[in-house]
């Protein structure tokens, strides 16, 4: 058990959240109840989410993606009045780190998605260093690529561009970072594996001679999310429940 102010306080040093500039606020998004002893950990606080939180008895709910995107329409109507009537009603708190997850080094998203692959993040860079990079000791062919990832995320990958390159060189990150493959491409990436595609993404993978995978949004993130809730159990002896919404995206 712990207080949700000292949970707060935890995960904001853990994450470096003061010091990343993101899209959304991270940290606490909604105000719950003052102490946590059960906690939801999922990828996206959908209203499914939500509700089986509450279902869970949990009072905190933890996500990569929560609310109050820059950008998004303020008003508090329609599918965000249902989600937060749910919180609220559950007295749940809505804890949420974007960026700040999918950087750290040992629990973020590129550091988990890499480990679930058996890849050791040798390099980052690009745009705030969200990019991770290894070099196989073995080259992949684009098809044994496709097979790992389909075998590990349990969903078959889309992938563009020069399927006949051999890959020695591979870079990643999660989520939606189909427009930092001209910065792998500049890394020396021969593969750069994120969750969305574009059109515009095909072009340039066939025009730069290397490959491009979309292994999925929500199927790239779930795995930061899910080693922050084991190490928030081990840390505070807390309850944690990892709750996957199955997303195709």
């Amino acid at each position: 058990m712990v207080s949700t102010p000292d949970l707060v306080r935890y995960l904001d040093e853990l994450l470096n959240a003061s010091l990343i500039r993101d899209y959304c606020p991270n940290g606490l998004q909604v105000e719950g109840g003052p102490v946590v002893s059960r906690a939801v950990f999922a990828v996206t606080a959908s209203l499914a989410v939500v509700e089986q939180s509450a279902a869970q008895g949990a009072q905190a709910l933890l996500v990569h993606h929560g609310y109050f995107w820059r950008g998004e329409d303020p008003r508090v109507i329609g599918p965000r009045r249902r989600r937060l009537a749910g919180l609220l009603a559950a007295d749940i708190n809505l804890i949420g780190y974007h960026l700040p997850l999918d950087l750290h080094p040992e629990l973020g998203n590129n550091a988990q998605f890499g480990n679930r692959m058996g890849w050791s993040v040798e390099q980052t860079g690009g745009d705030r260093s969200l990019i991770a990079l290894c070099t196989l000791e073995q080259p992949l062919s684009a098809a044994l690529l496709s097979e790992q990832l389909q075998a590990q995320l349990e969903r078959e990958p889309l992938l563009v561009g020069d399927l006949g390159r051999e890959l020695r060189r591979i870079a990643w990150c999660t989520g939606g970072a189909q427009d930092m493959l001209q910065d792998a491409i500049d890394l020396g990436a021969d593969a750069f594996i994120s969750g969305e595609i574009s059109e515009r993404t095909t072009h340039l993978a066939r025009e730069a001679g290397v490959v491009y995978a979309a292994a999925g949004h929500h199927a790239t993130e779930r795995y930061g999310i899910q080693a922050l809730g084991r190490h928030l159990a081990e840390r505070f002896d807390i309850d944690a429940v990892f709750v996957d919404d199955p997303n195709p995206a």
